[in-house]
């Protein structure tokens, strides 16, 4: 068979130093986090917004154990797919879930890229006209693609080499924006209108969005050296370090802005943030550093994700057309993924992908847990308590966020559920055409399938 016929998925083992997958994992989660969620959250829940971060952080701490534990059992460079087939074998709630899954990554691409946009958009006076901001997302989304067409060890380096540079400058952003305000004074006194607990949960459920880049160093499982061990000290070091730099930050802002003005530039309140502290040198210093970190984030996500795809691909769990294309099932995913991509960045603004994202992520995060709970527990010697918590967790800022949107946006909420009844009829359709027609996945392979 020629290399062009093979159409099976090639991961180098052990390709992943520790370090390497810690860059890889903070690269994704700093890029959209901390660049376009601040002065989201701070528009739901006021001068709390600080501390919306710190309740996310320990949501996902909670969740990460799941992930953890069933990485430390079965490490593999499909991820959430693979987990989502131990607990539910090649049933509805695996595809659908993982579909959620894969939709919430491309959507977290689109959220990058229109952040690349507005914030680079910054250096030029700001975007009148509305239309450079999706452009030049949509450029960005076309460079890593042909980034990622190339080698693995390249996107590896590049991907560190921006996160080294990223992360010192965040920290140089947090350190002296903390500095020239001269005290940490944030204004706690008048949480606004949007004072509720809902409007917090909601705010948190964003600060998720920012943390949930520890899941694909779930996906690059099998590349990692020492898989069984490095996994899970990937996730935890990534989110720690996350922690450490987002409180940094959202008391840089805080304490440089007030809070109308957080919201005015909530597309780019860093740039912001930075100008009446240090001036203009300022604003192209962040501005630099947001373009590298949502380029970065962009790069590592792409790759992450139509890996994930072409998984589910091999599974037989979603439908799979080559239209003529050459190469591998992971080079057509990765076409899939781009063409999605630039569509919603080029439809939908920031507030509204970020809506999205979240929603499909949280109901995907329920069902892992749950899969814990219920199928997987004693294979991974996991404690029921830990799962049991991060979805209860789950479904309270999920209701949160819900609630508060459907207050102020409810289009968005109606686009989420729409197409979450597409993916699952859609998906329904499929599986059941598909084992009408005698292929059985590979059912057999897996200790676990449900009836």
């Amino acid at each position: 068979m020629s290399r062009e016929q093979d159409r099976t998925t090639r991961y180098q083992q052990g390709s992943l130093s520790l370090p390497g997958t810690i860059m890889l994992g903070t690269g994704v989660m700093i890029g959209a986090g901390i660049f376009a969620l601040t002065g989201q959250m701070a528009q739901m829940t006021g001068a709390l917004f600080p501390l919306a971060f710190l309740a996310a952080a320990v949501i996902v701490g909670f969740s990460a154990y799941s992930y953890i534990k069933i990485s430390n059992a079965y490490p593999s460079a499909g991820g959430i797919g693979m987990y989502l087939h131990k607990a539910y074998g090649n049933r509805l709630p695996t595809a659908f879930n993982a579909l959620l899954m894969y939709f919430s990554m491309v959507i977290a691409q689109s959220f990058l890229a229109r952040t690349f946009g507005a914030y680079t958009m910054q250096l030029f006076g700001g975007d009148e006209s509305g239309r450079m901001v999706p452009i030049l997302g949509v450029s960005l989304i076309l460079a890593a693609f042909l980034i990622n067409l190339l080698s693995n060890r390249l996107i590896q380096g590049v991907a560190s080499f921006i996160g080294i540079l990223k992360i010192g400058g965040i920290l140089i952003f947090g350190l002296v924006g903390v500095w020239i305000a001269g005290s940490i004074s944030v204004d706690f006194s008048d949480p606004g209108e949007a004072g509720t607990m809902g409007n917090f949960l909601g705010a948190t459920a964003l600060g998720i969005l920012a943390f949930k880049g520890f899941t694909t160093i779930t996906n690059s499982g099998s590349e990692i050296r020492d898989p069984h061990r490095n996994v899970g000290r990937a996730i935890v070091i990534s989110i720690a370090a996350c922690v450490v730099i987002y409180t940094l930050v959202g008391f840089a802002v805080a304490s440089n802005l007030s809070l109308s003005e957080i919201i005015a530039t909530q597309n780019y309140s860093l740039a912001a943030a930075a100008r009446p502290a240090l001036g203009e040198y300022a604003v192209w210093f962040t501005v630099a550093i947001a373009m590298m970190a949502t380029a970065g984030g962009i790069l590592a996500s792409i790759f992450a994700v139509s890996r994930m795809l072409a998984m589910l691909t091999e599974m037989k769990l979603v439908p799979h057309r080559h239209f003529g294309m050459p190469g591998s099932i992971q080079k057509h995913t990765l076409v899939y993924t781009v063409v999605l991509g630039l569509m919603l960045t080029a439809f939908f603004d920031l507030s509204r992908i970020a809506a999205l994202g979240i929603v499909f992520y949280l109901i995907m995060d329920i069902a892992i847990h749950w899969g814990v709970l219920r199928y997987l527990r004693k294979d991974i010697k996991a404690n029921a308590w830990v799962p049991a918590t991060a979805i209860a967790l789950d479904l309270l800022v999920l209701g949160g966020f819900v609630w508060v949107k459907l207050n102020t946006d409810p289009f968005v909420i109606g686009v989420a559920v729409s197409a979450m009844i597409v993916i699952a009829v859609a998906e329904q359709i499929f599986l059941t055409k598909f084992r009408k027609s005698g292929h059985p996945g590979h059912e057999g392979s897996h200790g676990h399938h449900h009836h």
